[in-house]
């Protein structure tokens, strides 16, 4: 059964001196998710938000909080800090976490959903025992750290082979690294379904251009059938 394909815009590109509003007005322009980006600058070389701005943003939507802990370690504390502050789900890094199906077992055991991370560098076969453990699979098309940056082609083979090694699995691909209108096509033809957004939804500041540029890449993952 074709998965829904979703717009997961990344708060990390949004103008964050007016945090809150960033958010209200990008799902009132037609996200369907919220992209939130936990760097610690150990595994990588930023630093974003901790569990009290999610805890502050949270009131102000009812759209899923995409959690996505960039962090070591990446242990059950952290895990529930965010879980606490209104995450809906909790992305882990297959290469920061020692126990990584524990880890799963205990985000599903919350109630949440479990997602799992990979970088550009980190093959596919690092999930293959525990494709029964996840809800969601986040592949880095960039190095994380930063907004801005060039989708990385190569992701698009690891798709493909991600994609078979699911099979009818009920696990969502998500995308996160430089998607935008021109390149989500061939990202949704390859076999994702969720697409994370940052400069190419915020560039500029301007809410007015949220919904055109929304509309955009869903118009342009919608000409693949997932």
């Amino acid at each position: 059964m074709p998965r829904s394909q979703l717009i997961a815009p990344s708060i990390l590109a949004s103008d964050l001196s007016k945090l809150g509003q960033e958010v209200v007005d990008v799902v009132k322009a037609g996200a369907d998710w919220i992209h939130i980006d936990i760097m610690d600058g150990h595994f990588t070389k930023n630093i974003t938000f901790g569990p009290d701005v999610l805890k502050a943003i949270r009131p102000l939507t009812n759209a899923v909080f995409d959690t996505h802990l960039m962090i070591t370690p990446c242990e059950e504390p952290y895990i529930k800090a965010f879980i606490d502050a209104g995450s809906d789900i909790i992305t882990v890094h297959a290469e920061t976490c020692l126990h990584l199906q524990r880890t799963l077992k205990y985000i599903s055991s919350a109630g949440k959903k479990a997602g799992v991370a990979l970088n550009p560098a980190t093959p596919e076969h690092m999930i293959e025992y525990i494709l029964d453990d996840i809800d969601l699979l986040l592949i880095m098309s960039v190095n994380p750290g930063f907004s801005g940056q060039t989708f990385i082609p190569q992701s698009l083979q690891k798709i493909r082979r991600i994609k078979n090694m699911i099979g009818n699995r009920p696990i969502d691909i998500e995308v996160d690294g430089g998607i935008n209108e021109n390149n989500v096509q061939y990202v949704a033809e390859a076999g994702a379904n969720i697409y994370v957004s940052g400069s190419a939804i915020y560039q500029g500041g301007n809410p007015q251009t949220y919904a055109s540029r929304i509309s955009a890449i869903r118009c342009a993952a919608k000409k693949i059938s997932v």
